[in-house]
This record gives C-alpha cells, sequence and structure tokens, in this order.
C-alpha cells in the first residue's frame, strides 16, 4: 500500500509539475536577440522572423536512465536472436528447411529495427503530434488488411497477418504504438477538461474501443487486451477520475467476456489452464511441455542448444513459448535476469515519464512502460501455466519481425523522451 501511494504522489507531483506547459503564451513581436547559453541539458539556436521562432536542438549528456534503456534493449536483441537460432535450428532441418532460416529472417527483421529505434530516438517526440489523424487512419486501414482477399492469412484461427511477397507482417503490432501516439495525444490537448464527456472521455473510449474492437474481429484476444491496458494506463497517468476509470474497466472485461464464452472451444481453451493434468494432452499440451522444459532447467540450465523439448514436443518454440527454452536452457539464473530486465525496462520507463519535460512526453513514457510490462506478463504467466494461453510474444525475444521492429521502434520513441529530460523550454 506504501509503495502504491508513493507511485500515486509521485504522479500528481509530476501532473501538477507539468500543469501550466500545454498552455501557449500569446505571441508578441520581439527583436532578434544573441542567443545566450543556458546550462540546462537541452540548448537551443533561436532565430526570431516576425511571429515565428526557429529552434534548432542541441542536446547535452543523457541522463543515466538513457543509457539504461540501451543497455537492456541491446541484451534482450541480441540474446533473443541467439534463443531464436536455438530453438528453431532442429526443427526447421526436421522439415527439410535451413535450419537458419527463422534466425536470419529475425536477424533481418532486427537490422530494420535498429533503423526504427536509431530514427525514432533521433526525431523529437513531439514531432508526431502534427501526424496524429494520419497514423489513427493508417493503423485502421491495417487492421482491415487481414480481410483482404489474397493478402490476408489465418494462423491457428486468428486472421490477424498480411502477407505480402513472401513478407508476414501482424498489423496490431503497428496499432499498439499508433494508439499510444493517439490517446497521449488526446489527453495532452484536453488536460484541463479530464471529466468532460463529449470531449475527452467518449473520444478516449472510442480509441480503445475502435483498437480492442478490430483485435477481436481477427479473434486475436491477447492484443485487445494488451490494447485496452495501454489505453487504461495512459488515462490513469493523465488523471482521469476513478469513476470513469472503472466504468470502462468494467465494460472492457464484460466484452472480453463475452468474446472467450461465445465459442465454447474458445472457452475450452482460454481455461485449459486452471486444469493442467486433465487437458496436457491436447488444450494444454503446450503449458505441459513449457512446465517440462523450465523444470529441465534447474539453477545453470542445460546450455545453449541443450533443450530436448524444443525438438518437437513444444509447438512454437521459437514463438510464443520461447521463456520455456530460455529457462530450460539459461536456467533459473537466465530466466531470473530475463525477467529482472523487463522489470528494469519498466521501472526506467516510469522514471521517465514522471521527469518528462512536458505532459505528452509523460503519457508516452507511460504508455510504453505500460505496454512492455503488460505483454511480457501475459506471455509469461501463459507459459508458466498460471494464466490463459493467449498467442502473445514475448517483446524482443519472440520470434516475429513485426513484434520486434515495433518493439524496437517503441524502445526508440521512449529513448527520445529520455533523451529531453531536465531541458528548459524544449
Amino acid at each position: 500500500m506504501t509503495s502504491a501511494l508513493t507511485v500515486n504522489d509521485r504522479r500528481q507531483a509530476a501532473l501538477d509539475r507539468l500543469a501550466d506547459k500545454g498552455v501557449r503564451p500569446p505571441r508578441t513581436r520581439t527583436k532578434p536577440q544573441r542567443a545566450t547559453r543556458t546550462p540546462s541539458r537541452l540548448r537551443a539556436i533561436a532565430r526570431t522572423d516576425g511571429d515565428s521562432t526557429v529552434r534548432r536542438e542541441r542536446l547535452g549528456a543523457p541522463p543515466g536512465t538513457w543509457y539504461g534503456i540501451i543497455a537492456v534493449v541491446a541484451v534482450f536483441v541480441m540474446l533473443g536472436l541467439v534463443m531464436v537460432l536455438s530453438a528453431s535450428a532442429v526443427t526447421q532441418a526436421n522439415q527439410g528447411n535451413s535450419p537458419y532460416s527463422v534466425f536470419l529472417r529475425q536477424s533481418m527483421w532486427a537490422g530494420f529495427g535498429l533503423i526504427g529505434l536509431v530514427a525514432m530516438a533521433r526525431i523529437p517526440y513531439r514531432m508526431w503530434r502534427k501526424f496524429v489523424v494520419p497514423i489513427g487512419l493508417i493503423g485502421v486501414a491495417a487492421m482491415l488488411g487481414p480481410f483482404a482477399p489474397g493478402i490476408g492469412a489465418n494462423v491457428n484461427g486468428a486472421n490477424a497477418w498480411i502477407r505480402v511477397a513472401g513478407f508476414s507482417v501482424q498489423p496490431s503490432e503497428f496499432l499498439k504504438l499508433a494508439v499510444v501516439i493517439l490517446a497521449a495525444d488526446l489527453l495532452t490537448r484536453r488536460q484541463h477538461a479530464m471529466n468532460h464527456r463529449s470531449g475527452t472521455l467518449y473520444p478516449l473510449a472510442g480509441i480503445a474501443a475502435v483498437g480492442a474492437g478490430l483485435c477481436l474481429a481477427q479473434k486475436d484476444l491477447g492484443s485487445a487486451i494488451v490494447l485496452g491496458s495501454i489505453v487504461f494506463a495512459i488515462a490513469w497517468i493523465a488523471g482521469v477520475p476513478f469513476t470513469p476509470l472503472a466504468t470502462m474497466g468494467a465494460l472492457s472485461t464484460a466484452v472480453g467476456a463475452a468474446f472467450v464464452v461465445s465459442s465454447q472451444a474458445r472457452l475450452d481453451r482460454f481455461t485449459a489452464f486452471l486444469d493442467p493434468d486433465g487437458t496436457k494432452d491436447h488444450l494444454g499440451w503446450q503449458m505441459s511441455q513449457a512446465a517440462i522444459s523450465i523444470a529441465s532447467g534447474g539453477p545453470a540450465g542445460s546450455g545453449i542448444g541443450g533443450s530436448n523439448t524444443k525438438t518437437g514436443y513444444l509447438p512454437y518454440a521459437h514463438s510464443d513459448f520461447i521463456f520455456a527454452i530460455v529457462a530450460d536452457e539459461l536456467g533459473m539464473i537466465g530466466a531470473g535476469t530475463v525477467i529482472g530486465g523487463f522489470a528494469m525496462l519498466v521501472l526506467f520507463g516510469v522514471q521517465t515519464a514522471l521527469a518528462a519535460p512536458d505532459r505528452f512526453g509523460m503519457l508516452l513514457a507511460g504508455g510504453i512502460a505500460a505496454w512492455f510490462g503488460v505483454q511480457a506478463i501475459i506471455n509469461l504467466g501463459g507459459v508458466t501455466g498460471v494464466m490463459p494461453v493467449t498467442g502473445l510474444t514475448l517483446p524482443f525475444f519472440s520470434a516475429g519481425g513485426s513484434s520486434l521492429f515495433v518493439s524496437m521502434a517503441a524502445a526508440g520513441l521512449l529513448l527520445s523522451v529520455t533523451r529531453r529530460i531536465g531541458v528548459r523550454g524544449a
């Protein structure tokens, strides 16, 4: 309780600090003045032409959080590539493919992700507010792609992929990043009207409903849960009152429950984790084999390449259930390190949100931290058998180009906010 109150107090203190940042002073004509150096992390050279001011950033030394995020993401991506190779090589060879096929494809997406991370980190994060409408429209249009004949693909009963020229893309991954930007922009513009229904609450609920609804239409419950959690977290950080938040949470839970019980097969699969012994021969096979894999690791693990369950016993060992292979081959030490790494990444995101130079940056950082935290919890919960299996990837680890690319791009956006902590007049 004490820690929760402390976090809430710090959140409120940060909101109070940023309360007037979104209010622009009236424009006045001033004479051109020579730029002066400031002791802040950001120095700007300003050129005033009439009523317009052009400001170019000169960023100083980044804070320690910036280096921490880079370190965690770099370790995750490199370790993820190693584990994808280890988990996929045998099964790919048994299928007559190159044992490096999945690894090479994941490495290619890691290269694209590095480009996206660097680009997002270098672009001032406020720039994205100019493009919220196109971002939203593109996100919705992309989610309709899996239903288009010829390019839509059905995998494990979910119409959630687009396949073009040999590439598979999951639009819901890109929608998560779009929802973070859209919700953060809305609650920045409406910072003085958090309880206004038509201006704030209904549009916010609309963002969550459209995003999660499109995921449910694709039969992708896991992504719907993550999208709803992102909006809920950003709303809480922004200071939306408790009653609207509780109402949104109750309605979202009711819709999710209705979706699950609408199909007996879906309900059986969703509740299989409650009876691991009775379902281990069918619906609970993955969880059963994952448990065996995790238990086989012991404290130090069987070593890279030493897992036996990845040879065909554990389906999707290189994607959704890659954490079981991590625990098997790297042991309790490696598994604990991965869990601790996600905890650190979320902590860095929270620290960035609390120290952000403006409200938009605060909501972006908080939304991204919630995204990584919730998705990791759902994936790890499913692999360890304490939560239903929803088919969500483990960010930075699971094989899947869309997930890896978007996760790295989101980390770059978080770095862009972190880089500007402590600036004056950013």
